[in-house]
């Protein structure tokens, strides 16, 4: 009897082990989907703005003086946080179920990285060493010329998927709310 305890217990953290390898609806959809929110603005107005008037940080916690943040501070913090949601994108196991959301998620992730570690590295450079607003205006117009409509069709491609995976799991979310004062 005394030997049938431990392996009772073995038994059952490996059962209650393998059951946290599977991950839940909402976890796959926060994941895949919700965590490009941090996108929004990408090839756009809204992370040229970002990096026109960045955030500030503190910059000593005696006196709570704040320096505004480095826009190379703002870019790689985004890389940080993409690379990471991307490995545990491709983390999640494919399902019928998921597949087409995984694999958009995928697609968007892998298009952005790319324009954030060059183009947008570089641009956060000359913010950062003060370069002429002319040469700034000229990149970020490229940046929204060469990859808004890229971006467009991937991110469209993932909220087509998201939105009937987010229905069929019971998934209460609220779609294209604009966050911007309307003009």
């Amino acid at each position: 009897m005394i030997k049938i305890v431990p392996l009772f217990l073995s038994v059952s953290a490996c059962c209650l082990l393998a059951s946290c390898e599977t991950a839940t609806p909402q976890k796959y959809f926060e994941v895949a989907v919700l965590n490009c929110n941090l996108m929004h603005g990408f090839a756009g107005r809204g992370l040229a703005s970002e990096l026109e008037s960045p955030s500030v940080k503190l910059a000593d916690a005696g006196s709570g003086a704040t320096v505004p943040m480095k826009r190379k501070e703002i870019i790689d913090g985004k890389i940080q946080f993409l690379e990471a949601n991307l490995n545990k994108v491709k983390g999640l196991k494919q399902t019928d179920d998921t597949r087409e959301m995984l694999e958009a998620s995928v697609a968007l992730h892998e298009y952005v990285l790319p324009v954030y570690k060059n183009e947008y590295e570089e641009l956060a450079k000359l913010y950062d060493e003060g370069a002429a607003p002319e040469r700034i205006q000229s990149m970020v117009s490229s940046i929204e010329t060469k990859y808004r409509d890229g971006f467009a069709t991937r991110f469209d491609r993932l909220t087509a998927a998201g939105k009937p995976y987010a229905e069929r799991h019971h998934i209460n979310v609220k779609w294209d709310i604009q966050t911007a004062p309307s003009s």
